[in-house]
C-alpha cells in the first residue's frame, strides 16, 4: 500500500472541500477519507465510503473523476490533482483481499412500502437508503438480471459482472425484493402501484436510442448501442460484423467499439462529427479503445449507407469543422466513402416519452421527467430520478438522483 500511502499524502485537506462539495455528485467525505488513508485506517477509510455509497467500488472504476472530485481538486489548478479514483479503488480492493465486511445499520420495519421501477444506478441507490430507514421495498425490472446499465450496459472490460452481482447480494441482505422481467407499460402500470405501495420511484433511465435514417431502402446491420452492448453483454455475440462504423464520440461509443473488436469484427472505426477536444468520451476511454485496435477519425459526419441486397457496403461522409463550438460541414467539401458492413448508432438515449406519458407523468420540454426538490413528480407519492430526468448521465449522478429521491419519501411519509 505504499504507493497508496503516496497518492493519500498529496491531498492538501482543504477546508472547503471542494472534491467532496462541488465535485463528487453523492457528496463523499473525501478529505476525511484520505485522511483515514495517510493514517493507513483502511477499516474506517472503508466505512466512510461505504457508510455514504455502497456503490463506491462501482464509481471508482466507471466515473469520469476527472471531471468531478478530481475536476474541483484545488491541486490540480497548479499541477496535478489528487487521484481520488485510485485511492477508492484501491481501498475497496483492500476490504476485498481481507475479507472486511461493512456492517450496514438498518432500523425496525416502519410499516411502510415502496416499489422502486428499475434496478439501475439510481433504483438501486434508492432502495438501500429506504431500506435503512426501515422500508419494505420491492424492485421490478423488466430483464432477467438486477443492475441495469451496470449489467446490461457497461461491458464487463470496464466493470466486471461480479463486482455488480456483489452489490446486489448486499442489497438482498438488506431486505430488497427484486422481482425481474416485470416492464412498466406492459407488466406493472403506475395506478396500479400506486394503490399498492405508500410510494413509487420511477428510475428507468434514458431507453430510447437516438438514430437517423442511413437509406431510403431495407438495409442490414445498423444497430442502436444500447442492443449491441446487450448483445456483448449477454454473450450473444453479433456474427459477421465484418467493417464496423461506430457514429458517436462519448463513452458509450468506445464501449460499443471495443465490443465489436471483442466479437470478432474485420475493422472498426469511431467516426465522430466534432474534434478530440469537443468530446464527450473520457481520454482514458478512447485511449483504451485505441490500443484494442479501434481506428478514430474526426471531423467527419456520416450522411448515408450504400448497400447491396439490403447489406451495406460502405458510408458516405463529409468532412466537418467546428465553427462557434458547433459541427458544421465544410464548404465545399466533397462527399467521400468509408468501407463499412455495419453501423452502430452511439449518438445518445433518452426517455421512452410515450411511455411515461402514457403513464401519466408530466415531462419537460427537452422530453425529461418533471420532479421537484424531493424528486417528486406530478403524480402523487409517485418519484423519479436518474437519466430520465437529466441529461447530464453518469453512474454517479444517478446514485445521488436515488438518494434525493429516497430523503424526499422519507420525509413525505414521515
Amino acid at each position: 500500500m505504499k504507493e497508496i500511502l503516496n497518492l493519500a499524502n498529496d491531498c492538501l485537506n482543504c477546508k472547503v472541500k471542494p472534491c467532496s462539495v462541488k465535485g463528487c455528485p453523492i457528496k463523499t467525505n473525501i478529505p476525511e477519507f484520505i485522511s483515514m488513508v495517510k493514517n493507513e485506517n483502511y477499516e474506517e477509510a472503508y466505512k466512510i465510503l461505504q457508510e455514504n455509497n455502497l456503490s463506491s467500488y462501482i464509481c471508482s472504476l466507471v466515473c469520469p473523476q476527472e471531471e468531478q472530485c478530481e475536476g474541483s481538486c484545488v491541486k490540480g489548478i497548479k499541477t496535478e490533482p489528487v487521484h481520488i479514483g485510485n485511492l477508492e479503488k484501491a481501498v475497496n480492493e483492500w476490504a476485498i483481499k481481507n475479507n472486511y465486511e461493512y456492517k450496514i445499520d438498518k432500523k425496525e420495519s416502519n410499516g411502510k412500502k415502496v416499489a422502486i421501477i428499475g434496478s439501475g444506478p439510481a433504483g438501486l441507490a434508492c432502495s438501500i437508503e429506504l431500506l435503512k430507514e426501515g422500508f419494505s421495498v420491492d424492485v421490478y425490472e423488466k430483464d432477467k438480471l438486477p443492475g441495469g446499465i451496470l449489467v446490461y450496459g457497461i461491458p464487463d472490460f470496464r466493470l466486471s459482472k461480479s463486482i455488480v452481482e456483489e452489490l446486489i447480494n448486499k442489497i438482498k441482505k438488506l431486505g430488497a425484493n427484486f422481482i425481474t422481467e416485470k416492464e412498466l407499460g406492459k407488466d406493472i402500470f403506475l395506478t396500479d402501484l400506486s394503490k399498492e405501495y405508500d410510494a413509487v420511484f420511477v428510475a428507468i433511465g434514458a431507453t430510447k436510442s437516438t438514430t437517423y435514417s442511413l437509406s431510403e431502402n431495407d438495409i442490414n446491420g445498423v444497430y442502436k448501442s444500447d442492443e449491441f452492448l446487450k448483445a456483448y453483454n449477454e454473450k450473444q455475440f453479433i456474427n459477421n460484423l465484418g467493417k464496423v462504423v461506430v457514429i458517436g464520440g462519448g463513452n458509450v461509443a468506445m464501449d460499443s467499439a471495443r465490443a465489436a473488436i471483442k466479437m470478432g469484427a474485420e475493422e472498426v472505426k469511431i467516426l465522430y462529427r466534432r474534434d478530440r477536444s469537443h468530446m464527450p468520451a473520457r481520454e482514458v476511454e478512447l485511449d483504451d479503445a485505441i490500443k484494442d485496435g479501434v481506428k478514430f477519425k474526426e471531423l467527419v459526419r456520416v450522411i448515408s449507407a450504400d448497400s447491396e441486397n439490403g447489406i451495406i457496403k460502405n458510408v458516405n461522409c463529409v468532412e466537418t469543422e467546428i465553427i462557434d463550438g458547433k459541427a458544421v460541414d465544410k464548404s465545399n467539401a466533397e462527399n467521400y466513402k468509408e468501407e463499412a458492413n455495419t453501423v452502430v448508432f452511439a449518438i445518445g438515449l433518452k426517455p421512452d416519452k410515450n411511455l411515461l406519458q402514457n403513464q401519466g407523468i408530466e415531462l419537460d420540454d427537452w422530453g425529461y421527467v418533471k420532479i421537484d426538490e424531493n424528486g417528486r413528480t406530478n403524480l402523487e407519492n409517485v418519484y423519479a430520478g436518474g437519466d430520465n430526468t437529466e441529461s447530464k448521465a453518469t453512474v454517479c449522478r444517478a446514485l445521488a438522483a436515488g438518494k434525493k429521491a429516497a430523503q424526499g419519501i422519507i420525509k413525505n411519509i414521515k
